[in-house]
């Protein structure tokens, strides 16, 4: 089925459309000092005629059926795409974390870097992480590598996701 540009996009989302709407699939992750695991994965973009996307990602423990047994966690914020070429995302974490990352657009493709990360005094020590989102064959592919807890920035989540 092909993309089409969302009714009302402020035109400097153009960039970004292919990310407009809802994603769901299966992820995996890794980590020193914990078992690797998978997980499932929701992701909403959205927008509302201004210049810059709404951002929802809710990840889910699985049963072997791939169905939601338990809700793990969320993250939510906003996609701001510049003129240039770059992006500025703002993300919350419920587990204490805010980020600021900055990035840039080539194609269907987001490469982001932190720019700060605060955290509450009750979150967990990390300190930096990038991201990779990319548009595969029509399917949302994404990638997470931190710096937390003494350790250096490594892979630690990735997943695939279709359109829903």
């Amino acid at each position: 089925m092909p993309f089409e540009i969302p009714q009302g996009l402020h035109s400097d989302l153009v960039g970004v459309a292919w990310m407009v709407g809802r994603w769901e699939g299966v992820g995996k992750g890794t980590y020193p000092g914990m078992p690797d695991f998978e997980f499932g994965q929701q992701i909403d973009f959205a927008h509302n005629g201004e210049n810059y996307l709404h951002y929802l990602s809710q990840t889910f423990e699985i049963g072997e059926d791939g169905k939601a047994l338990r809700p793990l966690t969320m993250e939510t914020g906003f996609w701001r795409p510049q003129h240039d070429g770059t992006i500025e995302v703002v993300m919350c974490h419920p587990t204490g974390y805010a980020e600021v990352w900055y990035g840039s657009i080539t194609g269907a493709k987001i490469e982001l870097s932190t720019d700060a990360v605060v955290r509450t005094a009750s979150a967990e020590e990390y300190t930096a992480g990038q991201r990779l989102y990319g548009n595969v064959e029509g399917d949302l592919l994404w990638t997470f590598d931190k710096a937390a807890q003494g350790q250096p920035l490594q892979s630690h989540l990735w997943a695939r996701l279709k359109r829903a």
